[in-house]
């Protein structure tokens, strides 16, 4: 019997994206599969509920969409009550915050629900079009930039005008990964001269891929999974004084270090913000788990001797139009694992991906962290 996919409107605050668009609901129709998203879930991101019809499927209420969900996909995950009210049995899919919501992995245990949270999915080149973490990261990178020069009280480019030429604008960003990359790209193409850091080495041929300078610290802090280990407190003064120096000479500066799990390294103390040039600007893409810069505040915007500290929360969400439309193929992507080639569900979740990612399974909370935060033996 083919599975019934849910897509919800998404309750939680300033969240504009949804987790299906009208283009992947039609190929899941092709697939077989049936396609049922909540009345106004994809209002808030531009996808009316006319696209979704178009597309194939049907427009529901929310009480409806819960009780009858087979796959519920899902940008965050919903209420408890609303979990309570899914069918046993049911499969949710998204950001599901492991080892931090559990509110809502509890209620997935005590209603016997299986939970996939794409925070989880291994990064192998196998899932890579799964990599949801990285497409928002994305988005976030490149709304950075545009935060940034918009704080700023300063041109990017050089320009040549009348009244004399004027210097391009500095921009450092600290951290390459995806956001990271992002960041550097937009910076460039507006016209800054740019500068990256980031403690794994092998970052340093992107960012100069890129037309930025790349800041050289004789570190390797190379992880597992394409993230950076944390660094020993030898290295951390080492890094702290270049860090120190590039912060001082920057206009911009926008960091996006994390480590999974983690509270987010510090990298930028107030006594660097002190030897910044007012009207300098630092945006923190870590503000969300704790701040890169030791001044930020989440979801706020402060000053310290001239100099603004933004740390913006769900960046993605603000460009939810393509940030919906890139999550949405992730997710299309990971169901192929959980639905068969005429729809059905899959009869095992052996895959290595499904194994992985799975923070509960059939009321089982299987994720270690979040077993243990919720009480239960190591």
């Amino acid at each position: 019997m083919p599975v019934i996919v849910a897509v919800p409107k998404e309750v939680a605050p300033g969240e504009r994206r949804v987790s299906a668009v009208p283009e992947v609901v039609q190929k899941l129709v092709k697939s077989g599969v049936t396609v049922r998203v909540e009345q106004g879930a994809g209002v808030a991101s531009n996808y009316p509920d006319e696209a979704f019809v178009a597309a194939g499927a049907s427009v529901v209420d929310r009480g409806t969409l819960l009780a009858s969900a087979g796959i519920l996909l899902t940008v965050l995950p919903p209420p408890a009550a609303d979990l309570a009210k899914l069918p046993k049995g049911a499969i949710v899919v998204g950001f599901l915050s492991p080892g931090r919501n559990l509110e809502a992995a509890a209620a997935m245990r005590d209603a016997k629900l299986t939970g996939f949270s794409v925070e989880l999915i291994p990064r192998i080149s196998r899932a890579q079009s799964m990599d949801a973490l990285s497409s928002q990261a994305t988005v976030a990178g490149y709304r950075a930039a545009l935060i940034g020069a918009d704080h700023s009280p300063k041109f990017l480019p050089m320009l040549t005008t009348a009244a004399g030429t004027i210097r391009p604008s500095k921009v450092l960003i600290l951290g390459a990964g995806v956001a990271g990359l992002m960041a550097i790209a937009t910076a460039r193409r507006l016209g800054a001269v740019v500068e990256g850091y980031d403690v794994r080495r092998a970052a340093g041929e992107q960012v100069r891929s890129l037309g930025a300078k790349f800041l050289e610290l004789q570190i390797n802090a190379e992880g597992q999974g394409g993230y950076a280990r944390e660094l020993t407190d030898a290295e951390k003064a080492q890094e702290a004084e270049m860090v120190a120096k590039a912060v001082s000479e920057a206009d911009i500066v926008i960091t996006t270090a994390n480590i999974p799990g983690k509270k987010a390294p510090r990298l930028v103390t107030k006594e660097m913000v002190a030897r910044m040039r007012p009207g300098s600007v630092i945006v923190d893409l870590a503000a969300e788990t704790g701040g890169n810069c030791e001044l930020t505040q989440a979801g706020k915007s402060v000053r310290a001797n001239g100099v603004e500290v933004v740390g913006p929360l769900n960046l993605a969400s603000d460009l939810a139009f393509h940030a919906s439309s890139m999550y949405a193929k992730n997710l299309a992507s990971f169901l192929g694992l959980l639905v068969g080639p005429t729809g059905e569900l899959v009869a095992s979740f052996d895959d290595e991906i499904l194994k992985a990612s799975g923070l509960v399974v059939a009321g089982e909370v299987k994720h270690e962290a979040t077993r243990v935060a919720l009480g239960a033996p190591a």
